[in-house]
């Protein structure tokens, strides 16, 4: 027969209940704890400033908390001695305008109307410069050779 720890193998020693009472009397008791502030995705929430003043931080190290109460976000920060000091600012929320109602399709494309006041302006300084230039004069000395 083996033996482990000198009881035979499967041996399993009973347990009396004047035990389990005894061992329960001995283990310290649970108390509230003050509430820890929630971190959720690497955001630390904390309710009101004074949670934010009172969250522990690190010598040389800085860190933002986020109010779960109020659209502010505290910056607590610490100096080499391990002084903090806090920073409070307070943000809102506004509406993004969609993309497609910045860029006006008008303002980057030409009409009918714009092209053919082009047309209108190019002839007319075509046939200003054929005049200065003296093209009819060429023109009709080539037509009568």
């Amino acid at each position: 027969m083996a033996y482990n720890n000198y009881f035979p193998a499967g041996y399993q020693p009973m347990y009396y209940p004047q035990q389990n009472q005894m061992q329960m009397q001995n283990q310290p008791q649970v108390q509230a704890q003050p509430q820890q502030p929630q971190i959720n995705n690497g955001i630390i929430w904390v309710q009101g400033e004074a949670a934010a003043k009172s969250y522990p931080i690190a010598p040389n190290s800085s860190v933002p908390l986020w109010d779960s109460e109020a659209n502010v976000i505290y910056i607590k920060s610490a100096d080499m001695s391990g002084m903090p000091s806090i920073k409070i600012l307070d943000y809102t929320m506004r509406d993004v305008a969609p993309r497609s109602a910045e860029i006006s399709p008008q303002s980057d494309f030409a009409t009918k109307d714009d092209i053919s006041v082009l047309e209108k302006e190019i002839s007319s300084l075509k046939s200003k410069f054929e005049r200065m230039s003296g093209g009819d004069k060429r023109k009709e000395k080539n037509d009568g050779k």
